[in-house]
């Protein structure tokens, strides 16, 4: 049988005070109690085995002990990662973080912070790519600017596009210097898994590899670029497509790791021997890349450091323009890409 839980107005009476000071005392108020008072309440509380009401002390003191985080996939490795490092951050912090997944959907993640804002989170921390759609941006960076307004702080591991304080990746630049280090190696037929084409972390990463090819006097064909989801299924699956577009490719790249695993595993299943016959190349460095045969070349981005940097953004009260961190990648190339030597793909 569960114990009744104490009421607010039995602690009041017990300690021989108004409800309104019982309260005051114990949700937080900003309005001064007399220390006399103040040790009856609290000496009641704890006697009579009083539960603080959590929503009763943040709208008290309009504002509570709780760190938003919201992601587009938490089971993809990119956004656990970032999370490990928000969490490691908040936690030391004394808060407490609550988890929200988008999957992708623009309104979804619009609501979730519409939410968060009515439970008076603290601050909050938005991970993951936007999108072209201008009018999905605006509606989320009106319910930001409520969130900010009501005296939350935001952070976003993303694109510098809400007027928030962003941690952004060099996605450009990191493509940029994996197609010069590929290249390198002597390949000249490259094809790419672009991810979904409204998606700006794609759009930035396809462009910085067209620009790493052309400082190697090189060329990306159109159709040498199939597009397809940001996920280990959606790497699989553009695998058709891309070998219906008889590229004669010798190196592949893949705009994410984890669409990257999905196109390994896709190649392999048709014979296609990586690196022998083509070379492949992600991004992102994600920790499962450990399990992955052969290694997968990639450009590393510090994930759980990022993660670390948009956490203490928000715990920073000092700032109020907004602040744009940029972290570089680190090309790491490993057995998925060799010289090539095989017939390439056809």
């Amino acid at each position: 049988m569960a114990l009744r839980q104490v009421t607010l107005a039995e602690v009041a009476q017990h300690a021989g005070v108004s409800l309104a000071t019982a309260s005051r005392v114990l949700n937080g108020s900003t309005r001064q109690v007399s220390d006399e008072l103040r040790t009856r309440v609290l000496g009641s509380a704890d006697e009579l085995g009083y539960l603080p009401n959590a929503p009763a002390q943040a709208l008290a003191r309009n504002s509570s002990a709780l760190l938003g985080l919201v992601v587009h996939d938490i089971s993809d490795p990119y956004f656990s990662s970032i999370a490990a490092g928000v969490s490691r951050v908040a936690e030391a912090a004394g808060l407490v973080v609550v988890l929200g997944t988008t999957g992708r959907d623009p309104d979804r993640e619009v609501e979730l912070v519409h939410t968060l804002r009515a439970h008076r989170a603290r601050a909050l921390v938005i991970a993951g790519s936007r999108t072209a759609d201008r009018a999905a941006t605006a509606r989320l960076a009106e319910e930001l600017r409520a969130f900010t307004a009501q005296g939350g702080r935001v952070a976003c591991v993303s694109q510098a596009r809400l007027g928030t304080d962003t941690v952004v990746a060099g996605n450009r630049a990191g493509a940029r210097a994996l197609a010069r280090e590929l290249a390198a190696l002597g390949h000249r037929r490259f094809a790419v898994l672009g991810g979904p084409p409204d998606l700006l972390v794609a759009r930035d990463r396809v462009a910085g590899f067209r620009a790493g090819l052309a400082d190697a006097g090189l060329a990306l064909p159109d159709r040498n670029v199939v597009h397809g989801g940001f996920t280990r299924d959606g790497g699989y699956a553009a695998v058709a497509d891309l070998l219906a577009a008889r590229t004669r490719a010798t190196c592949v790249f893949v705009v994410n790791d984890v669409m990257a695993t999905g196109a390994v595993a896709a190649l392999r299943e048709r014979g296609v021997v990586v690196p022998d016959d083509v070379s492949v190349a992600g991004f992102d460095d994600i920790p499962t890349l450990r399990d992955l045969v052969p290694a997968l070349s990639t450009v590393r981005l510090p994930l759980e450091e990022m993660g670390e940097r948009a956490a203490r953004l928000v715990l920073d009260e000092e700032h109020v323009t907004p602040r744009t961190i940029r972290v570089a990648g680190e090309v790491v190339l490993r057995a998925s890409t060799s010289s090539p030597g095989g017939t390439g793909l056809r």
